[in-house]
């Protein structure tokens, strides 16, 4: 238990580095690599326990990448759905490899990046998403390019290509037939690339998810086409790490009880709001709430819990997968305060690495 005030979310080590563990076991067994989505989580006090797991990050602007150059280090893959003629020059300057998201941006871009390794976004037009807003193959799709005609065109530009279109998928039956179908519609012009990134989306990190059957299937992907293989494991990295840490304010009976924190879903947790899914809360015990956020969005609702006794204002919530697509998102709406940023060593003790105030509101706005 620790003083500092709510909310924060609180990043577990032990936890984290159980993802980590199986992050390296799979990079030995198959020989990816494995790049950290810096979309998905960019807390930086956190790298130092992931540097030695994982083979550096990926990135999808010019800030991100800029960011993974100077806090994880190691490999750095630069990729934007477009870049800006202002940006180029100091993306390629941070930069490993840069991908690029149409062969219009190859074209364009191509001298300016002649100095480092150049890939192309492939959209296979099919994918995993459950949600058309994060459909990859979407009909009309802006991410990537599909033809062959077009991808032929640019094989004597590039080294590699990115593939992202998985969501949180957890099916290794499903996603080997992915590969099997990417081998036969794409194989001869994937095999004649140096690397292939698979993206990320892939929920290897689960419990119970077949591991080794999954080492095995990428190492057979890369042996056949003569590719490195990259993965770029953004949720699957820091899945059940985190917690939100919150505190009852007050209670409400307005037909069901309610409870409300002080914290808010479109401020700290924004894609609850986005996909419309419900938070995870304790559920053990007789007495149910609704646990409702503070602002004023009537759909300020974490969702559904259940507690051994009856809550009262003062007691703490911890809400539970807090780190992925949280800390990247998180805003001033409202002007809800801003949690903490605090990590849990492995002995138990806990220290703030951030707090924000008024003065960070203020200063993001003008």
């Amino acid at each position: 238990m620790t003083d500092l005030p709510t909310p924060y979310y609180l990043i577990d080590v032990a936890r984290l580095q159980a993802n980590m563990g199986k992050i390296a076991a799979l990079r030995e067994a198959s020989g990816a690599k494995a790049l950290l989505a810096l979309k998905c989580f960019a807390t930086w006090s956190a790298f130092p326990y992931m540097r030695d797991f994982m083979d550096g990050t990926t990135s999808s602007s010019l800030y991100e990448l800029k960011l993974g150059r100077e806090e994880f280090g190691k490999e750095t893959h630069a990729y934007s759905v477009a870049w800006a003629d202002h940006e180029i020059a100091e993306a390629v300057g941070h930069a490993d490899k840069i991908i690029f998201n149409s062969l219009g941006q190859l074209d364009r871009f191509a001298a300016a990046a002649a100095g480092i390794a150049r890939g192309l976004r492939l959209n296979p037009r099919f994918s995993t998403s459950g949600f058309d807003l994060a459909d990859p193959a979407r009909p009309f799709s802006r991410l990537g390019e599909w033809d062959p005609a077009r991808l032929e065109a640019a094989m004597d530009r590039i080294t590699g290509v990115m593939i992202h279109n998985n969501c949180e998928n957890d099916d290794f039956a499903g996603f080997s037939g992915q590969l099997d179908r990417i081998e036969r519609e794409f194989g001869p012009l994937l095999e004649r690339l140096d690397w292939v990134s698979l993206g990320g989306g892939i929920a290897f990190t689960n419990e119970g998810y077949p591991l080794e059957d999954l080492a095995a299937r990428l190492r057979a992907f890369a042996d056949r086409l003569g590719v490195q293989v990259y993965l770029e494991p953004g949720e699957a990295a820091v899945t059940q790490s985190t917690t939100l840490e919150v505190t009852v304010l007050d209670l409400l009976d307005n037909g069901r009880k309610l409870a409300i924190v002080d914290s808010s879903i479109e401020a700290h947790m924004l894609d609850l709001l986005i996909y419309r899914e419900r938070a995870t809360l304790p559920q053990d015990g007789a007495h149910e709430y609704q646990i409702a956020g503070k602002s004023c969005l009537a759909g300020d609702i974490f969702g559904d819990a259940r507690f051994p006794a009856p809550l009262k204002v003062g007691d703490r919530i911890s809400v539970g997968d807090a780190a992925g697509y949280t800390m990247v998102k998180k805003n001033w709406f409202n002007g809800v305060a801003m949690p903490a940023i605090a990590i849990r060593e492995t002995d138990g003790t806990v220290r703030t690495v951030r707090q924000f105030g008024y003065g960070d509101f203020r200063a993001a706005l003008s």
